[in-house]
């Protein structure tokens, strides 16, 4: 049986074709399936009942047809959410954070959706719930929490939501005495905020009606939004926007920032009226982070040629580029990524050989160490602290076969205390599991590394199915961590593997250069080499592949289906960023300017316009054979809007030369992050896996 025949015969929707014409640089190009574009997609992201009823029947057709070839899963699908359930320890609870005078951490209920947030005394005690995520979602749709900041006296806490998954963010202020909220309600935010240090106001991040990051307000309490002051305005649109604090509470920092250039601002904290003050100009190419160090600034910048980045020091008087003084040099292939200052110690999460570890240096005498795992692949994240004039940090470490671990390390005694490690509750045997990490030849001779999960008494003779999953955008690593949910199928006999593919920093700041922009199809030959390799090895063949990817990763599967169809026997496409070119020519939509440096901009540039041109999924959709393609969005998703994936989807069913099927499946209340909820999220995840199981024929 071919894979095409695991799916009952049904027939497609039919997409309308409305064809508009548009020509650039003295190319023109026709777009057949461009008025599945909402033209007010502004409204509708805010108010979904607002969408073009046509579009809407399009979409609604379109569940229908993949309800319809996926029906008889629901059982599998059942079967696979109460086994990633069962992993699920679902009263867990973080191990709490010290903060002055109390310890702050979450929580979830038996059955619930979302997190708790609570506080108990420093040393221990009976937990307060301060805000209850199921409470305050009852009866929607969707929702999700966004930032919770709890105010420097702990009497009040900032905490944001959004309703409908676009991702403008309400933000409320509870009073911690009562359990009240307080009548002030700001919204259109980014869903969090920075208090002042006299807890009487905040500073927060408004967007605008393109979805940007454009504005930074003060709040006072009491007074309307309304009257809430503007401190700083961005008119780039190709910049984002952010405010944050500092642990001493004694500065407030205004990041500005794209994909590869920053800038920063500084007011104090307790002077909420002043005029920010620029710390350095951007400079195309040139990033830098501010970290708090008391009576200096830790600046962590790739200037002066530091691609991997280095550590500098400022006077917080004067922290002006040229008083800038080098502390850890920059060091090529050490990628530095990020930094923490505490009164006697510097923290710096760093990448080698692929794999990262913390280091610790005595700020007094200079004299560091690192701290670091031995599996072959694993994750490492420096969660740091709440307070400065602190010698204890705190980390957590995983690896695919090991649940995932709290730790608190003592900086000056080098003492690791294990707080709290991952429960299984349906059992979990590490011994029963294998990882590796594989090497793959790229075309050009580089070696991608791939991760690789299995059961030890999976047979390595090629018959073994696979997921392979890949990303590669905007500088991001795929950790090496415990995944619970991929179990479902490594039990079934998959091989589940990470191909860490030019584009994120996996090998360092090279990696990324490499995979972006006229380089960007390195991305897509290392994905496909990645696969190539696990067959050579023995681990899988082509027609037991099934590619995943989201989002930017999305934007891989549509390139990889295009390049090299017959190598998979399907491919899962999750939000996927696939008419790369039409967004990129569409300069009100919300990421494009900003996205601009990671792709080009083909507005601009006849070069750039080709260069994605030659790439872009929906552009490159040709007459072939094409895997079974699952590609799934949600409608009010402000980072790739549902149109891209609908119009991709139309366009391959009319261009494949074979009969397998092409689904899309549309959740028409949720946004980029798809379905609201930790439960909710696990039903698509369990569908994505039983489309997977299907086209291996193991369904």
């Amino acid at each position: 049986m071919t894979r095409r025949q695991y799916f009952k015969p049904q027939p497609a929707p039919t997409t309308l074709k409305r064809p508009v014409e548009d020509t650039r640089h003295g190319i023109s190009r026709t777009d057949e399936y461009a008025w599945l574009r909402a033209a007010n997609w502004q409204e509708m992201f805010k108010n979904p009942a607002t969408l073009d009823p046509a579009i809407r029947t399009h979409l609604e057709a379109e569940n229908a047809y993949q309800d319809a070839l996926m029906g008889n899963t629901l059982e599998l699908r059942q079967n696979l959410f109460e086994e990633m359930k069962g992993r699920i320890k679902e009263d867990d609870s973080s191990v709490p954070m010290k903060d002055g005078a109390y310890a702050y951490g979450s929580s979830f209920r038996l059955g619930g959706q979302y997190p708790r947030y609570f506080r108990t005394p420093r040393e221990g005690g009976p937990q307060t719930i301060l805000l209850d995520g199921d409470k305050e979602g009852e009866g929607a749709a969707y929702f999700s929490l966004g930032g919770i900041d709890h105010s420097n006296d702990h009497k009040k806490l900032i905490w944001g939501y959004d309703d409908k998954g676009s991702e403008f963010y309400t933000l409320k202020i509870r009073d911690l005495e009562s359990g009240i909220d307080l009548e002030d309600v700001i919204e259109n935010t980014g869903g969090s905020g920075e208090w002042n240090s006299e807890n009487t106001g905040f500073f927060y991040t408004r967007l605008d009606d393109n979805h940007r990051p454009s504005q930074i307000f003060y709040h006072d309490i009491g007074q309307a939004a309304s009257q809430d002051r503007l401190v700083y305005e961005e008119t780039d649109p190709g910049f984002f926007m952010d405010v944050g604090g500092t642990r001493l509470r004694d500065w407030i920092m205004i990041s500005v920032s794209d994909h590869e250039t920053s800038e920063y601002r500084l007011l104090p904290a307790n002077q909420p009226d002043a005029e920010p003050v620029l710390v350095k100009a951007r400079e195309t190419g040139v990033q830098y982070d501010l970290e708090e160090g008391g009576d200096v600034f830790f600046i962590l910048t790739n200037s002066g040629g530091a691609k991997d980045f280095r550590i500098m020091t400022a006077p917080v008087s004067d922290p002006r580029e040229e008083n800038w003084t080098e502390l850890v040099p920059h060091e090529p292939g050490r990628l530095i990524l990020s930094v923490i200052g505490f009164r006697n110690f510097l923290v710096w999460l760093e990448r080698r050989d692929g794999l990262p570890r913390i280091v610790v240096r005595q700020r007094d005498t200079g004299e560091e160490h690192a701290v670091a795992f031995e599996e072959e692949a694993y994750s490492l994240g420096l969660a740091g602290s709440y307070e400065y004039d602190t010698e204890t940090i705190r980390f957590s470490y995983s690896s695919m076969t090991t649940p995932a671990q709290v730790f608190d390390y003592d900086m000056r005694t080098r003492e690791r205390v294990l707080l709290k490690t991952q429960e299984v509750p349906s059992g979990h045997n590490a011994a029963d599991y294998v990882t590796r990490r594989l090497m793959a030849p790229a075309p050009d001779g580089e070696l991608v590394p791939v991760s690789v999960l299995y059961r030890k008494d999976t047979k390595l003779d090629g018959s073994a199915p696979c997921l392979l999953y890949g990303y590669g955008s905007y500088g991001i690593t795929i950790p090496a961590s415990f995944n619970t949910n991929c179990l479902s199928l490594v039990d079934r006999g998959f091989v589940y593997a990470i191909a860490h593919i030019r584009g994120g920093k996996d090998k360092g700041y090279t990696w990324y250069d490499d995979g972006k922009r006229g380089n960007k199809t390195n991305t897509f030959s290392d994905f496909i080499a990645a696969g190539r390799h696990l067959v050579a090895e023995g681990f899988t063949g082509h027609d037991r592949i099934v590619a995943q990817g989201g989002s930017a990763g999305g934007m891989l599967m549509g390139a990889v289906a295009n390049m090299a169809p017959a190598d998979f026997a399907g491919i899962i496409a999750e939000v996927p960023f696939v008419d790369v070119l039409n967004t990129m020519l569409d300069a009100t939509l919300p990421l494009t300017p900003p996205e601009w440096p990671e792709w080009g901009n083909p507005i601009e540039s006849e070069e750039d316009y080709r260069t994605i041109a030659s790439y872009s999924p929906y552009d490159n959709v040709s007459a072939q054979d094409y895997p079974p393609i699952l590609a799934v969005a949600g409608l009010t998703d402000p980072r790739v809007t549902y149109w891209e994936p609908a119009k991709w989807v139309a366009k391959l069913r009319t261009h494949t030369t074979g009969d397998s099927p092409i689904l899309f499946k549309i959740n028409m209340d949720a946004g980029h992050a798809g379905a609201s909820g930790r439960f909710s999220r696990l039903e698509e995840v369990a569908y994505g896996y039983a489309f997977a199981l299907k086209v291996v024929g193991k369904a």
